[in-house]
């Protein structure tokens, strides 16, 4: 009975694991797809790949994964996982671009003409991006649903989804890596980026003192402080990134010639 369960466990968590698997092969199969017809893709970009999907893994499957549903503080682990973390490196590994350069001309214009399109402008907007990523934790934590989606599978699932899909927009509307049709300037993208990581960490101290309904006050206290530091230390990243990006392109605008003035 015992290993019959054991063996049971082992077919679910391969089934779980099955499609990130076909992420990892279908990135590396683009890669190589890509290589034939254009420059070499950058090495730490199919790194930033793996570690973005190992760390997804993490939080759907293995010891993590069990420990969630019971703590706290490991909750808050998959929540940096999944809304921070995976989404910056997967925003540094380029998906788009990797596709574009691997499928034919025609289909490459068919998905730029739906990146211009009004639905993706607004969901590319960093205001909008960031009312989704921080309005669905704000709601999940000062509301019972924290608790509501521990009781209803669906919930749990759409509510894992959502912060990793409102995680990579809002990174991707700060930091441009792949063809983004609709860019917005770098001050623009600045001041929506510190009112968000604002409120991301007021969200931590909201947490520290007003613990979601069943959650423990000594495990509450961990987790938030877990969300502070760890909410900063990737933002950091975000920062350093933003900044080179922002200081290359001020460097390349005062290299352009000076449009000639009429006397």
């Amino acid at each position: 009975m015992h290993n019959e369960h054991i063996l049971q466990k082992f077919n679910f968590d391969l089934l779980l694991a099955a499609p990130f698997i076909l992420l990892l092969l279908a990135y590396i199969f683009a890669v190589f797809r890509s290589n034939k017809h254009y420059k070499h893709w950058p090495l730490y970009r199919i790194i930033t790949w793996k570690i973005g999907v190992i760390c997804i893994m993490a939080v759907v499957l293995g010891p993590l994964a069990e420990r969630i549903h019971t703590d706290f503080v490991a909750h808050m682990m998959g929540h940096l996982l999944l809304g921070m973390i995976a989404p910056l490196l997967i925003v540094l590994s380029a998906p788009m671009t990797l596709l574009l350069r691997c499928i034919p001309v025609n289909q490459g214009r068919q998905i730029t003409k739906i990146l211009k399109r009004l639905p993706i402008r607004l969901l590319t907007n960093p205001i909008i991006a960031s009312l989704l990523n921080m309005g669905g934790l704000w709601l999940l934590y000062s509301t019972e649903l924290f608790s509501l989606m521990h009781k209803i599978v669906v919930l749990y699932i759409f509510i894992h989804i959502h912060i990793f899909i409102a995680g990579y927009l809002f990174t991707a509307s700060i930091i441009y890596i792949d063809p983004t049709p609709h860019r917005k300037s770098y001050l623009y993208r600045a001041v929506i980026f510190i009112l968000a990581s604002a409120s991301h960490g007021i969200l931590a101290k909201h947490i520290y003192v007003h613990p979601p309904p069943s959650v423990l006050a000594s495990e509450a206290e961990n987790g938030a402080m877990l969300m502070y530091y760890g909410g900063d230390a990737v933002d950091i990243i975000i920062i350093l990134i933003f900044c080179f990006q922002w200081y290359k392109a001020s460097k390349r605008k005062s290299w352009l010639p000076k449009k000639a003035v009429n006397i």
